[in-house]
């Protein structure tokens, strides 16, 4: 083995979608940036190992209007325009290129984190490790000792190569939480109690269970039959084993309901047990489709494609500070220090998984509106310079069923990839931040500006306050006021997409070689450095790459309607930008050092297909 040094400002561990986003954040804020990922891919279980698709608050397009925005809609958008067929290895690609494009980041792929060095001055690096509780077992806290993290250890096999690796912070993205774990960070695995924190969905007496994980397949329809010879060992299925909420309607996309192993150690047991039995099912599952007679219109289709590792639901979750709980997301309340936000269905399931005959594969308690999730559970109460973002952020079992979703995991991510240079920017830890509300707000107005969405949180000021607003046309329910209100998204109705108040400029129908404009004008001239546009990409409609047929129907593979495609930016009348073949929601244009100026003017030429021009947002800094 070869040992390397690195110096960084941040050192995230886990390339998910949580992790990609933590690491495009903190990079696009100035900070150096490891991203630590031990597979050969990014995404996770959004990637083609696993194939699961992203959801998250809009819940499937149950609730339209609240698709997550910032880096996952980037992510997101450009997917849908260079991946129109859903090819899973080249959505492996965008999210490679996204992160390799990015100068601040240095991607680690095939990579482990195994250890750390803790802080010498800290009271927990002095504390003997016998005298710690033992990784065998499997629920409990730790008694809050602090400690700070030095370096983190990693191995690369493929290489033969080791890596210390010194930040200022640390991000535990992995998933099951190895980083922190390894910090001595306190977690929790398993089902807390009714008693515990007040949850009416909770348990009657804690357990150490969890949700199981699934394996997916895919399967595609030839011109010819296709029979399947089984393997001897795989499960052997019957009608009244799959009685409860287990209907196969189609195959093209194997089953999320494959699930099994919440009773065992998802960790250790994970690349052993649950892995080959999960094999036994999926593949006794399409040998039930293809031979049991039941299904003939299979005779024609062949299995394409089995997933390799088991697709995660839950294993570690740290605590922090504050612990979302069932009553934060279903009775939610302002945070002072609201990051991200969440809206999918308590989804808590059995932990038998498939062999949970009886049960429903799932029973989801649906949340009235989205909430807000404070910065204090994405990082740890007792290791003072690690954040956390994805499944194992600090919440209950019952609240984390909400929160354990993709797209949620991502813009987590995001939020803490800010907050982290933000703490490195400042020289605070993110104990100090959360308590100084000057920082808080400093942060969030960071966020809003990079287009994440706050449920609770006041508008970002910015230069275009101070702006008289005129258009070439505008409609009664779209006024050109609307960009200056600080709300990127329209407030629509959850099931109908029916408009309820239009937060966007939208003008009259746009004409052959024609424009329509927006213009900004200032009494006095002002310094501008940069211009920040937000477009309409319809969160009325889903968006996502998924392997399902049924869930594609609603998704457009290609550029949204809605959104500008081309236009100028013009200042004192004198053009400084043109873009051609816009798709993107967020545009920043950085001007070569200040201009000064006393009216900015978006001429709009074309959309992606709509007839009028739509913009949400024009902030000038």
């Amino acid at each position: 083995m070869q040992n390397h040094e690195i110096d960084c400002d941040v050192l995230v561990a886990g390339g998910g979608m949580a992790g990609v986003c933590a690491a495009i954040a903190a990079a696009r804020d100035g900070c150096k940036v490891v991203l630590c990922q031990d597979r050969s891919v990014l995404g996770g279980n959004a990637s083609s190992e696993v194939r699961m698709h992203i959801v998250g608050a809009d819940c499937h397009n149950g609730r339209k209007g609240w698709r997550e925005s910032g880096i996952i809609e980037e992510l997101r958008l450009e997917d849908a325009v260079r991946n129109p067929e859903r090819c899973y290895p080249l959505w492996d690609v965008i999210l490679y290129e996204k992160v390799t494009a990015e100068p601040n980041i240095t991607l680690l792929l095939d990579t482990d984190v195994i250890g750390v060095e803790m802080d010498s001055s800290s009271e927990f690096a002095s504390t003997p490790t016998a005298d710690r509780p033992p990784r065998t077992e499997r629920m409990y806290e730790f008694n809050g000792r602090p400690g700070r993290i030095a370096a983190a250890h990693a191995v690369r096999h493929l290489t033969e190569d080791t890596f210390v690796i010194r930040a200022k912070m640390y991000a535990d993205c992995t998933g099951d939480g190895r980083l922190g774990f390894e910090a001595g960070a306190d977690f929790r695995i398993g089902r807390e109690s009714k008693s515990m924190h007040g949850e009416s969905l909770a348990q009657e007496t804690d357990d150490t269970f969890t949700l199981g994980s699934s394996i997916l397949l895919t399967s595609r329809k030839l011109d010819r039959p296709a029979p399947f010879i089984a393997p001897k060992w795989v499960r052997k299925f019957e009608p009244e084993q799959l009685k409860v909420g287990r209907g196969i309607r189609s195959w093209e996309y194997g089953f999320w309901w494959v699930e099994w192993g919440g009773q065992l150690d998802s960790i250790k047991d994970n690349a052993t047990t649950i892995r080959h039995e999960l094999y036994r099912i999926a593949l006794g599952l399409w040998d039930y489709v293809k031979n049991s007679g039941r299904y003939p219109e299979s005779e024609n289709w062949t299995l394409d494609w089995i997933g390799a590792i088991p697709g995660k639901r839950e294993s570690r979750r740290f605590v922090g500070p504050h612990m979302l709980t069932q009553n934060d997301v279903l009775e939610p309340k302002p945070h002072s220090d609201d990051v991200a936000f969440g809206g999918w269905a308590i989804d808590l399931h059995p932990y038998k998984g498939i062999d949970a005959i009886d049960e429903p594969p799932f029973t989801p308690t649906h949340v009235n509106n989205v909430y807000g999730i404070p910065l204090r559970c994405y990082f740890s109460r007792n290791i003072e310079n690690l954040f956390f973002a994805g499944r194992n952020i600090s919440a209950t079992h019952v609240a984390f069923a909400s929160t354990r979703v993709m797209a949620t995991c991502a813009i987590g991510g995001e939020a803490i990839g800010w907050a982290m240079a933000h703490c490195v920017r400042e020289k605070l830890t993110p104990a100090k931040l959360v308590t100084d509300r000057v920082q808080t707000a400093a942060l969030q107005a960071t966020l809003l500006c990079n287009d994440v969405t706050l449920v609770n949180a006041a508008k970002a000021s910015s230069k275009t306050d101070e702006a008289k607003v005129t258009a070439s046309s505008e409609l009664p329910d779209s006024s050109a006021n609307n960009i200056l209100d600080g709300r990127r998204r329209d407030e629509i109705h959850p099931k109908t997409g029916e408009m309820i108040v239009s937060h966007h400029w939208k003008s009259r129908p746009l004409t052959a070689g024609g424009q329509e404009w927006i213009e900004l004008t200032w009494p006095t001239a002002i310094e501008v450095r940069e211009i920040h546009l937000t477009f309409d990409t319809n969160f009325a409609r889903q968006l996502c790459l998924s392997a399902n047929d049924f869930t594609n129907n609603t998704v457009i593979r290609g550029p949204q309607p809605e959104t500008v495609r081309d236009y100028t930016i013009s200042l004192d009348g004198k053009v400084i930008e043109k873009v051609e073949g816009n798709f993107s929601r967020k545009r920043v244009h950085k001007l070569d050092g200040s201009t000064s100026a006393k009216s900015l003017r978006l001429a709009v030429a074309a959309t992606n297909g709509s007839a009028e021009a739509r913009v949400f947002e024009i902030a000038v800094f």
